[in-house]
């Protein structure tokens, strides 16, 4: 995770000025990528359900490692959509994967567990987000291969670790019960698509506020940066506090209802920023995002126990699978949804957005009641009698 802070930082300088495409073509590139890479997470899910978790997370440690590697030999184009692609599938493959492990070895507190890696997941990006500025700062050739090698060396290293774990084998499925398709699963299509609606918030602070501060507010523009070290500062030290007590269904869904009404709350005061003074706009852009980030502890607290408790322990994995392509595609659509709402549509576009996250939020709690009623009857006809 620290390799891939770094170089994620300044690929997009290193595919421009280094390699010498065009902006045009790495958007394009990422973007084929980022499509196709939601294609593998649920047949390698399936996999590792089958073959044991740990080993199919190396291959996909392996294979990833390789693909960045790759990325030093690109010289046009189609050969960097067509890496991109490689490393793309690799990774969705990997955090499919990564599901029954984290399963596996958290017990029964699965969420918690998930909550410390995301705090630690978003300390390791700001710490390489140090040498990327560095490099980025030096702007020479030498520089940028030795961020990509580094972030290579960085997917071995995790293969290393990951090879130390306790191997763990496959769950059977219940007697009679088969082996039921996540892609069947209805219910937990329902649960992934709102979780995909409301993941969209992933992609505010990154890409929507930037251009918000520079093109519609009197914030001065270095406040762009300011912003995300607030949003990453509480993530480090307020997931795993966020996360203390939603550790069932019924917690998880009013964490998002939570998590809706903390939305509307930061979207509104982003959106009013434009048309104050300065000093206004940046106090209420630090409140927005102050609050947004809230609401983005308790999405993210509620997520991981739903992802989990609704997926038989047999098919973590493709369950994972399916769970990690509605946040997958909420990424690849935010921009354009973003970019219609929230900037073409001004202040009464963050409030709309935010009306949409809410209103996930607020049909949460009945939907996961409904799609928790199939759990409940398995645990019931797998109980001794």
């Amino acid at each position: 995770m620290l390799g891939s802070g770094v170089f994620m930082l300044s690929a997009a300088v290193f595919f421009t000025r280094s390699v010498g495409l065009s902006v045009a073509q790495v958007g394009l590139g990422m973007g084929v990528g980022s499509v196709v890479g939601l294609l593998s997470g649920v047949p390698v899910g399936r996999i590792a359900d089958r073959r044991g978790p740990r080993e199919v997370y190396m291959l996909t440690l392996t294979v990833q490692a390789v693909a960045m590697a790759m990325l030093v030999l690109v010289h046009t184009f189609w050969l960097f959509t067509v890496v991109v692609c490689l490393t793309e599938l690799a990774g969705s493959a990997s955090q499919a994967a990564r599901g029954p492990i984290v399963r596996g070895l958290a017990g029964p507190r699965p969420a918690h567990f998930r909550a410390y890696l995301r705090a630690a997941v978003n300390l390791a990006s700001s710490i390489g987000a140090v040498p990327a500025a560095f490099v980025v700062q030096l702007d020479t050739h030498a520089g940028y291969l030795c961020l990509v090698l580094g972030n290579a060396l960085s997917f071995v290293a995790t293969a290393v670790i990951v090879s130390r774990l306790p191997s763990l084998p496959p769950v059977p499925a219940p007697r009679g019960s088969g082996r039921r398709s996540a892609l069947k699963d209805h219910r937990y299509l329902v649960i992934t698509a709102l979780d995909g609606i409301m993941s969209i918030h992933g992609s505010v602070l990154v890409f929507a506020l930037p251009l918000w501060i520079i093109g519609h507010t009197h914030a001065p523009r270095w406040f762009t940066g300011s912003s995300v070290l607030l949003n990453t500062a509480m993530v480090i030290f307020l997931q795993v506090r966020a996360s203390r007590g939603i550790d069932t269904n019924a917690a998880a869904a009013h964490a998002w209802r939570r998590a809706g009404c903390a939305f509307l709350a930061g979207m509104t005061l982003i959106g009013l920023a434009s048309g104050t003074s300065a000093w206004g706009a940046v106090l209420l852009i630090l409140l927005g995002v102050g609050v947004h980030t809230l609401g983005e502890l308790l999405h993210a607290a509620g997520s991981f126990e739903l992802r989990y408790s609704l997926a038989p322990a047999y098919a973590q994995g493709q369950y994972s699978g399916v769970f990690r392509f509605g946040s997958g595609l909420a990424s690849v659509v935010a921009p354009s949804v973003l970019a219609w709402l929230c900037l073409d549509g001004g202040t009464l576009g963050w409030l709309l957005m935010g009306g949409i996250f809410l209103s996930v939020g607020f049909v949460a709690p009945p939907v996961v009641r409904w799609a928790q009623r199939p759990r409940r009857k398995e645990a019931a006809n797998a109980a001794p009698v």
